[in-house]
């Protein structure tokens, strides 16, 4: 998540984008020099050539972006941990593996922005996984992840790459794409800072679309827009014709999905069939971020995305807020805050806190820190430290506290 702001950047040549890639899209976490040496230790048998399902289409007009450093940030990085066997799968969102209790019951999968890389830690901090960036023209500034509903893929978006992945989380490769990097645009398969990333329960990829001021929902088989809400140049809340700037797409367990509008801080729900079923404003929030409903899907819960920032769950059937996060100064502020989780089994508040670089857990009685990964302020990428984190989502699937023998 970024502030939003029109694209000045001047234009350049586009790539050979097609080819490069088919060719890229396949390569594994052992594929850089810069994360050999942490992956030959590491259990990452390389994919077949065949495993990549990258969208077979004609380069549609669109603008080149030009890629400034802070696009690229530290480049391909890896934390050189040597990684554990990954456990099987076994749990579900309905019935997840074993919780690990308090502060945080399951490892996190965090979207670690200018790192470009997806990296997963544990309750105790150990580093159970890890996806650097295999090419940074494919892969750069990857913004949030989700997993899919089995646990063995991830969904990705890069607002500033203007794409979005399909990442197999055992094979550590990309087994989709859609959008064409460096490149933004409204037509064919082009997308203008896609936010938001998921994989639906029937298999199809939900993505907000922000510039374009669209929310899709996308078959990775055949690359085809499935479902559209709003239209480029559109820009009105009007929903589901017509959306304001939209950063968040949020699948709940029914199969309804809820709809984040930046502009307005406007949050709605929406069926498949395009039914809005309430539309409401979240209070006491300025730049909403990714809506998310809490663990009894009755309440929403949302991180406003500015400096201080601002956690607020509220009931959308009054529009009242009953819990908010916030701190005006100190370590205990958050600095464009954007993604909030309620946490199952404690209740408490998982907070992405970009600008500071890290993710902190919050009691929700005392709203004290709990825990935190990363080092308030300070950037890097070796163990313990993020350059910032944007997305993050929960292993509810694999029981590494037992893989681990951690008592």
């Amino acid at each position: 998540m970024q502030e939003l702001q029109a694209s000045t950047a001047p234009t350049r040549q586009a790539r050979p984008w097609a080819a490069m890639l088919g060719a890229l899209a396949v390569w594994s976490l052992a594929g850089p020099a810069a994360a050999a040496d942490a992956a030959a230790s590491s259990p990452m048998p390389a994919p077949p050539a065949s495993s990549a399902k990258v969208a077979k289409v004609s380069k549609p007009p669109g603008v080149a972006v030009t890629v400034t450093p802070e696009m690229t940030g530290a480049g391909i990085v890896s934390s050189g941990v040597v990684l554990p066997p990954i456990p099987p799968a076994t749990g579900t969102r309905q019935q997840p593996v074993p919780s690990w209790g308090k502060p945080l019951p399951y490892p996190i999968v965090i979207a670690d922005r200018r790192n470009n890389r997806l990296i997963e830690v544990a309750p105790d901090k150990r580093i159970l996984w890890e996806f650097p960036s295999p090419s940074l023209t494919l892969y750069r500034g990857n913004e949030d992840v989700n997993f899919s509903a089995d646990g063995r893929q991830l969904a990705v978006s890069e607002e500033d790459n203007f794409d979005v992945h399909i990442v197999d989380y055992e094979r550590r490769v990309i087994t989709w794409t859609y959008g064409v990097p460096d490149t933004r645009g409204k037509t064919g398969t082009l997308l203008n800072y896609p936010d938001d990333a998921h994989l639906l329960a029937d298999g199809l990829f939900l993505t907000a679309d922000i510039r374009n001021c669209r929310v899709m929902i996308i078959d990775p088989k055949d690359s085809r827009i499935v479902t559209q809400w709003g239209e480029p140049g559109q820009c009105h809340h009007k929903p589901p014709q017509q959306l304001d700037y939209p950063n968040g797409a949020t699948p709940l367990e029914n199969g309804d999905i809820l709809v984040t509008e930046i502009s307005g801080a406007w949050v709605s729900r929406i069926t498949r069939a395009g039914k809005v079923l309430y539309s409401v404003r979240a209070p006491h929030v300025r730049y909403p971020s990714d809506t998310f409903p809490t663990v009894d899907g009755k309440q929403l819960i949302v991180a406003d995305f500015v400096k201080p920032g601002r956690v607020v769950i509220f009931d959308p059937a009054t529009g009242k807020p009953t819990w908010e996060y916030f701190v005006a100064e100190g370590a205990g502020m958050l600095d464009h805050p954007s993604i909030a989780r309620e946490l199952p089994d404690t209740g408490d508040v998982l907070i992405v806190d970009d600008l500071h670089d890290r993710v902190i857990v919050v009691d929700r009685q005392t709203r004290a820190i709990l825990w935190q990964y990363g080092v308030l302020g300070v950037k890097g990428h070796a163990p313990g430290y993020l350059n910032y984190p944007d997305g993050v989502d929960l292993d509810l699937y694999r029981d590494w506290k037992r893989a681990l023998k951690t008592p």
